[in-house]
């Protein structure tokens, strides 16, 4: 036995069967190794088949003989791997013509059973139908031996009796029948249809004279609204050139007026011009030097406050210092005086009323000259005497003499100490 690769085309399929394949190896178009003695290879054809089905002499449904031939076509299909394997167990091994007698038998059954449950009519009229049937019923059969029908047409229908012919002669009668009648309605149709022509066409010749005379009519009235158009635009235009000349003189004025406008602008643009000339020459010979000197004068104000403010700080600085000092001085004063007048009342404590006295005699002149001090500024004095006593100078003396007597009685009354007696009892 010949092993190795054994391949195969697209139109057939390798059945590898024996050592290591529990179920037999499918392959189609293309190769497969074989092993000697374990291993055994067949092929099974995958090529469409043409079969002539014919039935001949098969009384339908109404009980008349009828002979169908149909064509089919069958194959093995290689793509469904079910079909495929049901058909290796049907057909391995068989000859191509066994399976196409096996399935030919089978058609023809099919094809027979359901010729006799159909009319004739319904065969010859409807073959469609029949084929679908028929195409239908032997596909689920052939399914089942894995081969796929692949069409089912009707190549001729004949029968011996002559029914169909007679059913052709009924046929030819009834369109001979429908031939005369459809004869003579298309005359009476073509008398009709003349008759309504004429009709057409006098209505057509009535209706054309009616559009001729309303033209005319039209043509007229349209021509006497032209005149009366024609006559309001030469009015229209005489106006429109009246109109035309008063609005050209206007035009004119405007514009003279606008060259008026212009020139004035012009001039107002000029004299605009100017007064920034005498800005820019008064900015640079009176506002710029006065702003100089104002900045000047500023600037200066300015060391001078600041002078002023320095001067018066430096003075607040000089009058603290010296209020401090004489602040200084002050107490030290009024401490030398407090020791001092601690001192005198320490003596006058001890002395009792001879230091008092003492203390009073050395404040007695100055008590007479503060009462004598507004005499002293007194420029002219004047004397009124009602003619007794002293007069003059005397009197002056006397009344200053009789002020300074009453100081000691003026002391008296303020310390209870007398002084005229101290002095006597001294």
């Amino acid at each position: 036995m010949v092993f190795g690769f054994r391949t195969c085309g697209p139109n057939e399929a390798l059945v590898v069967s024996g050592c290591c394949y529990g179920k037999p190896l499918l392959v189609t178009g293309g190769r497969a190794f074989v092993w000697p003695v374990v291993q055994q290879v067949q092929r099974i054809s995958l090529n469409t088949m043409t079969l002539q089905v014919e039935s001949k002499t098969v009384y339908t449904s109404q009980g008349v003989p009828l002979s169908v031939t149909g064509v089919a076509q069958i194959k093995i299909p290689g793509q469904n791997k079910e079909m495929l394997e049901t058909a290796c167990e049907q057909f391995l091994g068989k000859p191509d013509k066994e399976i196409e007698n096996i399935a030919l038998v089978t058609l023809e059954g099919h094809q027979r059973a359901i010729m006799g449950s159909m009319t004739v009519e319904e065969i010859y009229k409807d073959r469609k139908k029949f084929s679908q049937q028929v195409f239908s019923v032997a596909s689920s059969d052939l399914v089942n031996m894995g081969i796929s029908v692949v069409s089912y047409t009707i190549k001729d229908i004949r029968d011996e009796e002559g029914y169909l012919k007679a059913l052709g002669m009924a046929r030819t009668a009834e369109v001979k029948r429908d031939a005369r009648i459809g004869e003579a309605e298309a005359r009476a149709d073509a008398e009709i249809k003349k008759a309504k022509a004429e009709e057409q066409r006098m209505a057509a010749r009535l209706a054309n004279d009616i559009e001729i005379a309303k033209s005319k009519r039209d043509f007229e009235l349209k021509k006497a609204a032209y005149d009366v158009e024609v006559q309001t635009k030469n009015a229209e235009a005489e106006m429109a050139y009246e109109l035309q000349a008063a609005k050209t003189k206007q035009r004119i004025k405007e514009e003279q007026m606008q060259i008026k406008v212009v020139e004035r602008t012009q001039e107002i643009q000029v004299q605009e011009q100017e007064q920034v000339r005498r800005e820019r020459v008064l900015e640079a010979n009176v506002r710029r030097p006065a702003e100089a000197e104002k900045y000047r004068l500023e600037k200066l104000a300015e060391a001078n406050k600041m002078k002023v403010i320095l001067e018066a700080e430096a003075e607040s600085e000089s009058i603290k210092i010296r209020g401090e000092a004489e602040s200084f001085a002050i107490e030290a004063k009024a401490k030398a005086e407090a020791e001092q007048m601690q001192k005198k009342a320490e003596a006058y404590k001890e002395y009792e009323e001879a230091a008092m006295i003492e203390m009073l005699l050395e404040t007695l002149p100055k008590i007479a000259a503060e009462v004598a001090a507004p005499l002293t500024q007194t420029k002219k004095i004047t004397m009124v005497s009602s003619g007794t006593g002293e007069i003059g100078a005397a009197k002056l003396a006397g009344e200053v003499l009789s002020i300074v007597g009453c100081v000691p009685e003026l002391v008296k009354q303020l310390t209870n100490i007398d002084i005229s007696k101290s002095i006597k009892v001294r």
